[in-house]
């Protein structure tokens, strides 16, 4: 680590945070087990009113990595998970880390070619699968006979299984209200074929099956835990190679980073997706550490997350802008008291000061930003726990970290405080690399262990980042990422359009809404809502374009690639007429 002198961010730390955290010694499962331990009776999760103690959460986990174990998962097993949050997801997650297995992670609402192409890069010799993927995921093992031949043995989930035996009984009632829940969480019937996989239900596998044996050797701190798919520098998805070192440094960095939490107190709330970094990092693997409990939510809704809030108080809330202005604005007008939520951590969108005031004043807590990439844990800064955060900043680097802005086109030149350019940065957050991708890996991964992240920062100071633009040609939509080429690639198949680009437009409480641009085809005519039925079946609901502009040509390069900073410099401009598509 580098001195003090040059780590200008350190004088700007909150009272008690340290400048150093200390290298993990121990794999993750190894915090749940001394949660268990210490509190095996507190709730260690809640899911739609039923919780579930750190001690049975604990069996349940033993159980499941018994079952793994006498299927054939061992140390470097790849095992794909396609789940929203639920428990089983957590128990799963644990589970497969327990036996030194790889968990990679998965939208459960992905259609089948997306599954068909990450199944196939991860090379998953094990399935635990939401009820409801199963027929995309079956079509992708269809259309890729590569990766089904690769998948030994899969396990169905039904979410249902998870609730309150009285919600569950409920589900029975030939009412509206419980049938749209039912459809929510499960499909009824038995699931489809997975290209002559062996199908079993997880529910019942862990029920029945035996705790695993004392003494059984887990992981080392440096295996590999977990791939988490991301774009990377070409957008094309690439599973990032997180180790258990890298997790729980983050961890405990982010335990280090709150100063204020209270051991065997907190409430985390888990409304963001288990398999996206934000949500894993901060509302799967660092409650253990403090002990929390975890109130588990199968997708964000205000409704679900007011009544939360009324039986089991949240303290601690990850989020993104959207969730918080929803939020704030359903609150006041249903009368109901935010308090108690002492620390809410935003991230992958910029905080509107208005919203954190408001948020503020509402909840009585602090609203902090944090920043990061799927590569990094995900966080590599965020605001300090004090009156000194600084709005509009993306915080100060995290404790045991190191960050340098340097000259875009040459990362060996590191450019003044002051000056805008590439953020690189180096610490044990810091991912393995991309999996089966040694080109991209050499790429952003410098030798030296520095790693590109893609970002234009500038370093204000006190040691202060502020985010400037993103080289990569992400588009942040309601706190996802949507690529552009993959969005383009989708288009592109339609007979109406003959060249697209896709770019990120201001869109609101969303950050940016996903705009085509478009040349037609001659003679062809096009509209908004034709480009989103073709989507619907094609790509993830946040991805599918919600402003469509007709263009008589696409600004282009000298080797024809299309530019779309200029086509969205175009758009912004007002050169095309544009159809939106409410929210």
């Amino acid at each position: 680590m580098t001195s003090e002198s040059s780590r200008p961010w350190l004088a700007s730390y909150a009272k008690g945070v340290p400048a150093e955290i200390p290298t993990p010694d121990q794999p993750i499962h190894c915090a749940l087990e001394r949660a268990a331990q210490i509190y095996p009776k507190r709730a260690a999760l809640e899911f739609m009113g039923r919780a579930t103690s750190y001690a049975k959460l604990s069996d349940q986990v033993s159980r499941a990595a018994e079952a793994l174990r006498r299927s054939g998962v061992g140390r470097g097993t790849v095992v794909a998970i396609a789940l929203p949050n639920c428990p089983q997801h957590v128990v799963a997650f644990h589970a497969v880390l327990r036996l030194g297995g790889i968990v990679a992670e998965h939208n459960p609402t992905y259609t089948a070619s997306q599954f068909a192409h990450q199944l196939a890069d991860c090379g998953a010799s094990y399935l635990i699968a939401w009820d409801k993927a199963l027929a995309p995921i079956a079509q992708a093992l269809q259309d890729n006979p590569g990766a089904a031949a690769k998948l030994k043995a899969a396990f169905s989930v039904d979410l249902t299984r998870a609730l309150p035996l009285s919600k569950r009984l409920a589900l029975r009632l030939p009412l509206p209200k419980t049938r749209l829940l039912r459809q929510d969480m499960t499909v009824p019937g038995a699931s489809p074929q997975l290209a002559g996989t062996p199908l079993a239900s997880w529910d019942k596998t862990v029920r029945r099956g035996r705790p695993l044996p004392d003494g059984m050797p887990g992981p080392a701190v440096a295996d590999i835990a977990l791939l988490q798919y991301t774009g990377g520098t070409s957008g094309v998805p690439k599973g990032a190679i997180l180790t258990h070192s890298n997790l729980v440094s983050n961890a405990v960095q982010s335990v280090s980073w709150v100063t204020g939490l209270r051991q065997g107190e907190e409430i985390f709330y888990a409304a963001l997706p288990f398999f996206h970094a934000f949500g894993l990092n901060l509302c799967l693997v660092t409650p253990p550490f403090v002990g929390a409990t975890t109130v588990v939510f199968p997708k964000f809704s205000v409704d679900l997350v007011l009544s939360a809030h009324k039986r089991a108080p949240a303290t601690l809330f990850p989020g993104v802008p959207p969730m918080f202005d929803r939020l704030e604005h359903a609150a006041k007008q249903r009368g109901v008291s935010l308090r108690g939520i002492r620390y809410a951590i935003s991230g992958a969108m910029a905080i509107d000061p208005d919203l954190a005031a408001r948020w503020e004043a509402a909840s009585g807590g602090m609203m902090l930003s944090g920043y990061g990439l799927t590569e990094t844990s995900p966080i590599i800064s965020g605001d300090p726990v004090s009156d000194s955060r600084r709005r509009g900043c993306i915080g100060l680097p995290y404790p045991s970290t190191e960050v340098k802005v340097t000259d875009p086109g040459d990362p060996t030149r590191q450019l003044p405080p002051g000056q805008t350019g590439e953020l690189l940065v180096r610490g044990p957050q810091v991912f393995a690399g991309y999996w089966n991708s040694p080109a991209e890996t050499a790429a952003v991964l410098l030798q030296d262990g520095w790693f590109r992240t893609g970002d234009l920062v500038t370093m204000e100071p006190g040691g202060f980042l502020r985010l400037v633009d993103r080289i990569k040609e992400v588009i942040v939509t309601g706190g996802f990422k949507v690529y552009p080429s993959e969005v383009e690639q989708e288009l592109a198949l339609m007979p109406e359009i003959l060249e697209v680009a896709v770019v990120g437009m201001p869109g609101g409480d969303l950050g940016e809404r996903v705009a085509a641009a478009v040349v037609l085809a001659p003679g062809a005519k096009l509209e908004l809502e034709q480009v989103v039925r073709w989507c619907r079946q094609r790509l993830s609901r946040y991805a599918i374009p919600r402003e469509l502009f007709v263009l008589p040509n696409l600004p282009r390069s000298q080797i024809g690639k299309a530019l779309r900073r200029l086509v969205r410099q175009q758009l912004l401009d007002g050169v095309a007429n544009g159809q939106r598509r409410t929210p």
